[in-house]
C-alpha cells in the first residue's frame, strides 16, 4: 500500500502558496535542488505532475490543484487539533471557487449560490472580473466554475463548456404610471425614456432587432453596461428599464417599480462555464444538479 509522505506533502504546500521554487528553498532553508528533489519524489508517488514550469513561474495543473486542497485540509486539521484540544473547535470545510461577470445579476449569482449557502462545511470563494480574465483563472485551475451571460466557443483548441443554467424573460421595467395603467410593448418606446443594456449585450442585440421590425426609434435615456447599476436608475429614473425581472426582484416585490409587460423573443441566458477535468469539484456537481431546478424560459421572476 502506498503511504503518503508527510513531509514531502509539506514542501510542496510551502512551494505552492509561495509560487516559486526559489522563495521556497529561502523560506524553509533548503537547496533549491534539494527541493526540487522532494517535489519530483511527491510526484512520482501521487503519479501525477503537480506543476507546470512556464519559464520561471510554477503554475498548478489540475492535479496540482487537488493537491493543494488537501494539502490546506491536512494541514487546518492539524491546527484545528490544537484548537479543539484548547476548547476551540472548528468545523473543516469544503471550498469552492465561483468567478462571474462584473455585469452579471447579483440576484442571480444569489438564487445559483444558495443551497451552499449557510453550510458549515462549505467555503464560498467568490471573485468577478472580465471574461477574459475569469477564463484565463478557470483554465488555471483557481477557480471552479465562471458564471456568464454568454456561452463559450468550443473548438479543439479548448476544454471548456457551457451549461445553460436559466433563460430568464426579459421585461419593461419601472416605477408605476401615475394612471395607473401598464405600458404596452412595443408601442410604449415611442414615447417613453427608456434605460437599456449596453450594445454587446444579447438582451440589446435581440431588442434592436425587435425594435428595428416595428419601425420604432426609441428615445434612450441611458446605455449601461453594469446590470446593478441599471437597477438603480430604474428606481430613480421617470422612464423604464429594460431588464430581466430577477434583477430588480426585491424592488418588484416592494413595489417600488412595477413589471409593465414581457418583451416577446427577448430572454436573457445564465451559463455556468467549467473546463473538463478528471478531478471536478463535487460541490459543483452538486449545484449544476440543484440549478437544474432554476427557471428556464419560465414566467418566474
Amino acid at each position: 500500500m502506498t503511504v503518503l509522505n508527510y513531509h514531502h506533502l509539506r514542501l510542496f504546500h510551502r512551494i505552492a502558496h509561495e509560487g516559486s521554487l526559489t522563495r521556497a528553498a529561502e523560506f524553509l532553508n533548503l537547496s533549491q535542488s534539494a527541493l526540487s528533489v522532494q517535489l519530483q519524489r511527491l510526484e512520482q508517488m501521487l503519479g501525477h505532475e503537480l506543476f507546470e514550469r512556464r519559464g520561471k513561474k510554477l503554475i498548478l495543473t489540475e492535479a496540482g490543484r487537488i493537491a493543494l486542497d488537501y494539502a490546506d485540509t491536512v494541514f487546518e486539521t492539524g491546527d484545528e487539533l490544537i484548537k479543539v484540544l484548547q476548547g476551540r473547535p472548528r468545523t473543516a470545510q469544503h471550498v469552492l471557487r465561483v468567478g462571474a461577470l462584473t455585469t452579471l445579476s447579483r440576484n442571480f449569482q444569489l438564487a445559483f449560490l444558495r443551497p451552499l449557502i449557510g453550510r458549515p462545511d462549505v467555503e464560498l470563494v467568490l471573485r468577478s472580473g472580465t471574461m477574459h480574465e475569469l477564463l484565463a483563472q478557470l483554465e488555471m485551475h483557481s477557480l471552479d466554475v465562471v458564471l456568464a451571460t454568454i456561452a463559450v466557443r468550443r473548438d479543439a483548441a479548448t476544454d471548456l463548456h457551457s451549461h445553460l443554467i436559466a433563460e430568464q424573460p426579459v421585461s419593461l421595467v419601472g416605477r408605476p404610471s401615475p394612471d395607473g395603467k401598464p405600458l404596452r410593448f412595443p408601442d410604449a418606446l415611442r414615447t417613453v425614456p427608456v434605460m437599456l443594456p449596453s450594445l454587446d449585450s444579447e438582451i440589446r442585440v435581440a431588442l434592436d432587432r425587435v425594435l428595428s421590425l416595428a419601425g420604432i426609434h426609441p428615445i434612450i435615456q441611458a446605455e449601461v453596461g453594469d446590470m446593478a447599476m441599471l437597477r438603480l436608475l430604474a428606481r430613480e429614473g421617470e422612464g423604464v428599464a429594460v431588464v430581466p425581472p430577477i434583477v430588480v426582484q426585491d424592488e418588484l416585490n416592494a413595489g417600488l417599480l412595477i413589471e409593465h409587460c414581457r418583451i416577446p423573443d427577448v430572454t436573457e441566458r445564465f451559463y455556468a462555464i467549467v473546463q473538463t477535468r478528471r478531478f471536478p469539484n463535487p460541490l459543483l456537481r452538486e449545484l449544476v444538479t440543484v440549478n437544474g431546478s432554476l427557471p428556464v424560459a419560465s414566467d418566474a421572476g
